[in-house]
């Protein structure tokens, strides 16, 4: 009688460690997720991140990885990019050798909206480049999507992810 009593305090005590264990994980998973996500609102808010592409998804051909060197910089008073083009361009200067999207500017409009689930749109329009305008999903965890229109090339599609600018 006394070993089934001591079987069923071990199994009780047993349980009772893996619950609150296991409960603490996810309170600290939690805690992590939302400190992600308000650093990621205070970039967004802030107009101040780097776009670090992981692929490419040109509107003809086949998705690439690519390496993270590229990146787009963003801040509030200029847009820096360096991402590469793959693709069909309708109309090019004689003579160009650097991608058509490798550029700085200044002058630009940036609109930030909230999206119904999760993350917010973005909407950059570059008024001096041959860019109709950027597109840039961004999700609460900091995964970004970015849809780069232009007049005269085909679209093109980055996925990767946005960190914090550093100084």
């Amino acid at each position: 009688m006394k070993s089934s009593f001591a079987v069923k305090a071990l199994f009780f005590l047993a349980l009772s460690f893996f619950l609150f264990t296991g409960g603490y994980a996810q309170t600290k998973k939690a805690a992590r997720e939302a400190a992600k996500e308000a650093a990621v609102k205070a970039m967004v808010d802030s107009k101040t991140y780097v776009f670090i592409p992981q692929s490419v998804s040109p509107m003809s051909g086949r998705v690439r990885q690519i390496t993270p060197d590229f990146n787009m910089v963003v801040t509030p008073d200029s847009i820096v990019s360096y991402l590469p083009y793959f693709g069909r361009a309708y109309s090019a200067p004689y003579g160009a050798t650097k991608s058509p999207l490798d550029f700085k500017t200044k002058d630009f409009q940036y609109t930030s909206n909230p999206r119904k689930k999760d993350g917010w749109d973005v909407n950059i329009k570059p008024s001096d480049k041959d860019i109709q305008n950027i597109n840039v999903t961004i999700t609460s965890s900091g995964y970004a999507t970015v849809q780069v229109t232009s007049n005269n090339r085909q679209p093109i599609t980055f996925n990767g992810y946005i960190q914090e600018l550093k100084k």
